[in-house]
């Protein structure tokens, strides 16, 4: 499916997990089912949400061909191909092209940085190579280093690069690579709690936390700011703020996944380095949930 002119809500999925690590492959069936019938509009697998830095080339592989495969074509499916190395990076987006993903999520060289030059070529490696759209991924707070805006405006005019998630929270940066938008070109917003503001300078949507616990909420959040219903959307965007951050008061995705639990859609464990949230965390969350009426 075609992601260049994608608008609205993808998820940046969840991957639950069994007690004893192993992915928990029919939980994740049921959740890309789940958002599929509660209107979100793509899945991101394998991102940072998905905990794939704990993950083998092999589980990888088996997570996005069962996404893919239970997605079955209804909405597209973007799979997270990062790395550090360059060369790690493009061997893992031939891949999930072949596997069928619709796009590539391609991240900043995290640790090792890269000089400006470097991290162009690092973007430009995989966009040379593959034959479906790849969106930047700009992260500074999770990678160390920032896509700068002169890179931004090269690689905006590769043809096979469709967009960037902005997740730096730096609404200055946003602006300065506004002038970027265009039909070849989107912004998508990877902050839930500044999405309407990024959608106020021509974004496309938001590659969502959020989304994993309300979907349609998101959803509908993001469509009625882009058709022209902005009141409605303020409000949504109000109403939920504090869930929105508290999703992020231990690393994410311990709460969001937390959350999902605590909701009864079995989430599971997660994987060292992350381990389970703070009970006073805990409770605090469950507040959040229960005044969102996500709780029983």
């Amino acid at each position: 499916m075609d992601i260049r002119n994608l608008k609205g809500s993808i998820v940046a999925l969840v991957t639950p997990f069994q007690n004893d690590g192993s992915v928990y492959f029919d939980k994740l069936k049921e959740l890309v089912n789940w958002h599929i019938e509660n209107k979100t509009d793509a899945i991101l697998t394998l991102g940072t949400t998905g905990e794939s830095s704990t993950m083998t080339h092999e589980e990888d592989d088996a997570v996005l061909r069962c996404v893919v495969e239970t997605v079955g074509g209804r909405i597209p499916v973007i799979a997270g191909t990062g790395s550090n190395s360059t060369q790690t990076m493009l061997e893992k987006s031939l891949r999930a092209q072949e596997l069928g993903a619709d796009g590539l999520l391609i991240i900043t060289p995290y640790y090792n940085k890269g000089n400006a030059e470097g991290i162009y070529r690092h973007f430009a490696t995989v966009a040379d190579a593959v034959n479906i759209p790849c969106i930047l991924y700009n992260v500074p707070g999770r990678t160390g280093c920032a896509i700068s805006v002169e890179n931004v405006e090269r690689l905006s005019k590769h043809p096979n690069i469709c967009g960037i998630k902005e997740a730096s929270g730096d609404m200055s940066y946003a602006m300065k690579i506004a002038h970027c938008i265009g039909p070849d070109f989107a912004l998508w917003c990877g902050n839930d709690d500044i999405t309407l503001p990024l959608l106020s300078i021509g974004g496309s949507g938001v590659i969502s936390v959020w989304a994993n616990i309300m979907p349609r909420q998101c959803h509908d959040m993001v469509m009625d700011y882009l058709e022209g219903r902005q009141k409605e959307a303020v409000a949504a965007a109000v109403k939920y703020l504090d869930l929105m951050n508290g999703l992020f008061m231990e690393v994410n995705p311990i709460p969001v996944k937390t959350a999902l639990n605590m909701m009864g859609k079995g989430a599971g464990a997660f994987r060292l380095p992350l381990c389970e949230m703070t009970p006073a965390h805990q409770e605090q969350l469950r507040g959040l949930l229960e005044k969102a009426g996500l709780l029983a």
